[in-house]
């Protein structure tokens, strides 16, 4: 298994970007997708994550309202779009990708990227 994000940058609060995350070596549409952050000085959080074909997100309460996770399992594709960014937003996305779907716990993610690293500046 194999996942590749991308769209990472350096951008002003209030500003937006849009991650991407490729995934090879799996069925795509039978598995939960997630991003992750991670900053040096704290562990591995939840950001988003999006069930099997797409009908179910969940957010955490920090990024709620702000970013919209989708995906495409045509493209075998997640997407993390990201708006009115923050200071506090700064940290290496990961996306992952969980056999159980629909999922907040690190511990249901079996397979994860290589990170993405996104720098907001007040």
């Amino acid at each position: 298994v194999q996942l590749q994000a991308s769209g990472g940058g350096s951008v002003q609060a209030g500003g937006s970007l849009r991650l991407s995350c490729v995934a090879s070596g799996l069925t795509f549409s039978k598995y939960g997708m997630g991003w992750f952050r991670q900053t040096p000085w704290e562990e591995r959080d939840f950001v988003a994550t999006i069930s099997f074909t797409g009908g179910s997100t969940y957010y955490a309460d920090s990024v709620k309202g702000r970013f919209t996770i989708s995906r495409d399992n045509a493209k075998n594709t997640v997407y993390l779009q990201m708006n009115d960014l923050k200071p506090e937003d700064t940290a290496v996305y990961y996306c992952a990708a969980s056999a159980a779907g629909l999922a907040s716990s690190r511990s249901r993610y079996a397979s994860w990227g290589q990170g993405t690293q996104v720098t907001v500046s007040s």
